[in-house]
């Protein structure tokens, strides 16, 4: 082999080198990495909407010895506690060493993806079929949701305090349902809209059944059909709709994708991807000098708002429990807190996609097996509504991911004046805190199918480890 150039070699020393990572990795580490995805496609396939994340994700952390912040009177470094909100939040702790009025280390993700909610109304007969009316919840294709199988999941609150969950569609003896579309033959007119407009919100109405009910006197027989089926199994009635929440969410299961088997294609990997990562890295947090501190928020697909939402004050308040219970509580010392607090906003980024090229400035996008990626800011256009993490923090984390030998990349949301996004990075930020988004890269963003890279997934759920365990 030729001696490299010394342009070769001033190249290799100051050219920020992008490329393929799985290249250089060891058939052993290449093992870890598709162990790891294993679990992560395994959590996945029975966490589809934010409640199962929470309840499966709790059941987790108690196996690892967390428990409910309510059940210590007093905090002590090594202690880990946990506290549900409304079952849709989740927040975790590890208390550290250091006082915590000089900041905690923060990873906060989103556990809610797009998908379709039933109407408070929901259910109805048309020409001999019953139908779910239904309301898309976050930005989607419309489009994407029709002809594929759907599966309802979710709970019913009736008014005797009784709860009922509801999930069919995802065993293999379940029916599963569909929203239909317009035959090719008879779509022109269709086909001449914007498409957008192909598909309306109001034409999303799930196919749930077409037997009517064997009595000649009475009207609306299929509906009276389906809602006799629900009686039977769940003893609810149609008027217990109005007290439910009931998500449709593709009955995909989350597979390996290609021949090669790299790629893991499922739904709700925005944000769900993060939300594993950050939870399998504070499962390994034990005794840390600097608290760790491990959010799922929900809402985040339509703005945070609410009591489950991240703009909401719960987790102020779980913060301020963990103060009082460390005995150190006084006025002010919780804004402090925050101004010292470090946090990755554990959030997905657009991937490249070599189809649709056209979107994304090469130099600043992010790509699929090149590790972990961290936007410095969001939002749209001239960065508004966007949080901007300042130089020394991003170098910070910067330093943290080398030593560790963490593969990451930095890249923006796609061309400027293009699009754009959020996270919940801005709302910690206005806090004080310093944050920086760091998540897996993704194609097919906010699609019923999603494509994310197994070494992608792995090096996330090494950053966030070091980070927690950063000193």
């Amino acid at each position: 082999m030729s001696e490299k150039t010394s342009g070769e070699e001033l190249k290799e020393k100051l050219f920020n080198q992008k490329k393929n990572c799985w290249e250089d990795i060891s058939e052993n580490e290449g093992k870890q990495i598709f162990e790891y995805c294993k679990g992560y496609m395994e959590f996945l396939n029975k966490s589809k909407t934010e409640r199962e994340i929470i309840k499966n994700a709790t059941e987790i952390v108690k196996e690892k010895g967390f428990k409910e912040i309510s059940e210590y009177e007093n905090l002590q470094p090594g202690d880990k506690v946990y506290y549900i909100n409304r079952g849709k939040n989740l927040f975790l702790a590890v208390i550290g060493e250091d006082k915590i009025e000089n900041g905690v280390n923060i990873i906060g993700s989103h556990a809610d993806s797009p998908r379709l909610d039933l109407k408070p109304n929901p259910l109805y007969e048309d020409k001999g079929f019953a139908y779910l009316k239904t309301h898309y919840y976050g930005g989607i294709k419309k489009y994407q949701w029709t002809a594929i199988p759907l599966a309802i999941h979710g709970v019913i609150a009736k008014t005797n305090g009784e709860k009922v969950e509801v999930t069919i569609g995802e065993d293999e003896e379940d029916p599963i349902f569909t929203i239909t579309d317009l035959l090719p033959h008879l779509a022109q007119e269709q086909m001449q809209k914007k498409l957008k407009d192909g598909v309306e919100g109001e034409a999303l109405n799930l196919l749930i059944g077409s037997i009517p009910y064997n009595d000649e006197k009475v009207q609306e027989k299929v509906k009276l059909n389906i809602l006799n089926i629900l009686n039977k199994k769940y003893g609810i009635v149609e008027k217990d709709f109005l007290s439910a929440e009931i998500e449709l969410v593709p009955a995909f299961k989350c597979r390996s994708l290609g021949l090669d088997q790299s790629l893991v294609a499922g739904y709700g990997q925005d944000d769900k991807v993060s939300v594993y990562t950050s939870l399998t890295a504070i499962l390994n947090v034990e005794r840390p000098k600097t608290t760790a501190v491990c959010i799922f928020a929900d809402k985040e697909e339509i703005g945070s708002m609410g009591n489950t939402g991240m703009e909401s004050n719960v987790f102020t308040t779980f913060m301020s429990e963990i103060l009082n219970k460390l005995n150190v509580n006084k006025p002010n010392l919780l804004d402090k807190v925050f101004c010292n607090s470090k946090m990755l906003s554990a959030d997905v980024d657009a991937g490249f996609d070599p189809i649709y090229a056209n979107v994304s400035e090469l130099n600043n996008a992010s790509f699929l097996n090149r590790g972990v990626g961290v936007c410095k800011y969001t939002g749209v256009a001239g960065k508004a509504n966007g949080s901007d993490a300042n130089a020394e923090f991003v170098a910070y984390v910067r330093n943290i991911f080398e030593k560790n030998d963490v593969k990451y990349q930095i890249s923006e949301l796609g061309r400027v004046d293009l699009g754009g996004g959020g996270t919940i990075a801005y709302i910690l930020a206005n806090k004080g805190v310093e944050v920086l988004d760091c998540g897996v890269p993704v194609l097919s963003m906010h699609a019923p199918y999603e494509v994310t890279s197994k070494y992608d997934i792995y090096q996330a759920y090494k950053g966030y480890e070091a980070f927690y365990k950063d000193n």
